[in-house]
């Protein structure tokens, strides 16, 4: 199988499982409606680790751009193969919340919220302040790289790596996802994102343009950041696009602080 299709199924795996899971306590008549932030963090950490463990053997299952260009930016893997994977999770994406949809096909017109049809999909700010937004977004893929690093460097026994990076998918959202519902991953934010715009769903209202570049810019920049400051700590050395992440997440975090205090 190419990586990229490998990729492609491994998003969607994500994405069908994870919007499910939103749509599922979310929306009206769901016999799950109503379970709460602990279940949704839980079903999220399933999801990764079931799309891990689809093709992982494949092409690694980054299933999530940010890693994707966190790894070439450490030098891990070629950049020649980011586009391809990057537009592979991209439609895994828009694919994985399609079925989403279709799981919960009756659900949408018996939900008349168009905030909660529109949070099955993609993510928000729990307070509409876009650089605290962005700053949460860069720390919980900060944290999200550097742990997987960490776990990268350690032995498990065969086949309980993506058990491992779904327990870390589930804690970030447990303990970070309460601002922004943590997208840590442009491809799961934008391609369900795309999908909310494009399909027939009844009084589903905006796609909320005006935060989508939030959940795509704060991955890429504090994957980055993560991946540098792993290889700085540990082994002494960043690169110069590195570095570049670093400074630009010290300056959104010196933003965020000054629009704060003005408040």
């Amino acid at each position: 199988m190419s990586v990229y299709l490998a990729e492609f199924i491994g998003t969607t795996i994500l994405l069908y499982f994870g919007n499910s899971v939103n749509a599922a306590t979310s929306l009206n008549k769901s016999y799950a409606q109503g379970s709460g932030w602990v279940i949704t963090t839980l079903g999220w950490g399933l999801a990764v680790t079931f799309g891990i463990y689809s093709v992982g053997n494949i092409s690694g299952a980054h299933i999530n751009p940010a890693v994707t260009t966190s790894l070439a930016m450490a030098g891990e893997i070629e950049w020649q193969i980011v586009p391809g994977y990057i537009i592979s999770q991209l439609l895994g994406g828009i694919f994985g919340a399609t079925l989403a949809w279709l799981q919960y096909l009756p659900h949408w017109r018996k939900t008349e919220d168009q905030a909660t049809k529109l949070g099955v999909f993609c993510t928000a700010g729990a307070i509409d302040q876009k650089s605290a937004n962005l700053i949460s977004e860069m720390l919980g893929t900060m944290i999200l790289i550097v742990g997987l690093m960490m776990i990268g460097a350690n032995k498990f026994t065969e086949g309980l790596n993506p058990l491992v990076v779904g327990g870390l998918i589930a804690l970030i959202g447990m303990a970070q996802g309460g601002s922004t519902g943590y997208a840590i991953n442009p491809a799961r934010d934008l391609g369900p994102r795309l999908a909310h715009f494009i399909l027939p769903i009844k009084g589903k209202g905006s796609s909320n343009w005006s935060y989508a570049w939030i959940p795509v810019l704060g991955p890429f920049i504090g994957g980055g950041a993560g991946a540098a400051l792993y290889y700085l700590i540990f082994k002494g050395v960043t690169s110069s696009l590195g570095w570049a992440a670093i400074g630009l997440m010290i300056t959104a975090i010196i933003v965020a602080i000054i629009e704060e205090s003005r408040k």
